[in-house]
């Protein structure tokens, strides 16, 4: 059976926590796994403290195979994120001499002081390899199986796109969708029964109140496409069963 690989995220940065951020970086990175046969199985938000992020890092990163972060990679004070994945690797944060020179060079040829704050930009844990950024040059790196990149959406899409061509992927979850004109109430429990007997799909259930009454949108996803029918027929069969002896909610 193909390899089932696995991905979390860790969204740095305060302004994420106090809402004056809103994040769309979540979405975009769940759409992207999905496609290519990657689980995204948590998504962590931490404040800009190093023992925060530390702690993160090193949780996920034993747990999962890969690990996403954003933010936190700017050229301010409060960009502590290379800091901090240095720390949790057991590695020094120092100046990387081929993201530097890049940046010099950026500054240079636009007529602008390469400053103390715009030099931030160029370290990264001691060992770590580049990625690529389109988008405004400074990099972002990833060393083990961390990826750390911008929190700007634009630049985090396309430090992605650098990304996903170099990571091992598996089998892709299939999906088959059943409307069903009940809420949960009424399907919950021979839903849950389906679920017992088909351990290998996932069944979800997402409500809706459309109209003055509840429905619920039912969702089976699977790897294999004979489990998926399988468990899609049984749940068909229960909706219908059910329409024949209840009202909707």
């Amino acid at each position: 059976m193909t390899e089932i690989v696995t991905a979390a995220m860790i969204i740095i940065g305060d302004e994420i926590l106090s809402g004056r951020t809103k994040d769309r970086n979540i979405g975009h990175l769940a759409d992207v796994m999905t496609a290519v046969g990657i689980d995204l199985k948590e998504v962590r938000i931490v404040p800009d403290e190093e023992d925060e992020i530390v702690t993160a890092v090193n949780a996920l990163r034993a747990r999962y195979t890969y690990v996403f972060t954003t933010g936190g990679i700017g050229p301010t004070h409060d960009d502590i994120t290379a800091d901090s994945v240095s720390r949790a690797f057991g590695v020094p944060c120092e100046y990387d001499a081929r993201a530097y020179a890049m940046l010099e060079a950026n500054y240079a040829s636009r007529s602008m002081e390469f400053t103390d704050a715009r030099k931030r930009m160029a370290r990264m844990p001691r060992g770590a390899g580049h990625i690529d950024n389109p988008v405004s040059m400074a990099p972002g790196f990833h060393i083990g199986n961390v990826y750390v990149m911008a929190g700007v959406p634009a630049i985090f899409q396309a430090m992605l796109d650098n990304v996903v061509p170099t990571l091992k992927t598996g089998a892709k979850l299939l999906s088959a969708t059943i409307e069903c004109p009940f809420g949960e109430g009424v399907i919950g429990g021979p839903l849950a029964e389906i679920q017992k007997r088909h351990p290998d799909t996932i069944i979800g259930s997402y409500p809706k109140y459309l109209d003055g009454t509840f429905r619920t949108e039912l969702v089976v996803r699977a790897r294999s496409a004979e489990a998926l029918e399988t468990a899609r027929s049984e749940v068909a069969a229960m909706v219908a069963g059910i329409k024949a002896i209840a009202k909707p909610d």
